[in-house]
């Protein structure tokens, strides 16, 4: 079986001691269902806690200034189709904003429509 290694240490000499894993290098130790854990897909929520999914329908829900522009992103605008990325900082949705074309956007400003 192979063993992942130490998310404290990242040694590749772990091994199992009843149902944790140990690091005989840092002594740290965890458990099998934690590496599970972690490795799942991040999920991606609005504001609210509310999980999002690609191509939902989000409302903006404080004025976002634009870099390069005079006029901001009001509160309600509505946008539609977005999609889910690994943005730049805490960017993690891609979308088109109706006035102000396409642009990455903050899940934590905007709550599912």
């Amino acid at each position: 079986m192979n063993l992942p290694a130490c998310p404290s240490c990242s040694s590749a000499y772990t091994y199992e001691m009843g149902a944790l894993l140990v690091c005989p290098e840092c002594a740290h130790e965890w458990s099998a269902e934690q590496v599970d854990d972690e490795a799942a897909e991040p999920v991606v929520t609005d504001a609210f806690g509310t999980p999002l999914t690609d191509g939902d329908t989000v409302t903006v829900i404080k004025d976002l200034k634009v870099k390069g522009q005079s006029q901001s992103i009001k509160v309600g605008t509505k946008v539609r189709g977005i999609r889910l990325i690994d943005g730049v900082g805490d960017h993690d949705i891609d979308c088109k904003v109706p006035g102000f074309g396409p642009m990455q956007l903050k899940s934590s400003v905007v709550k599912k429509a």
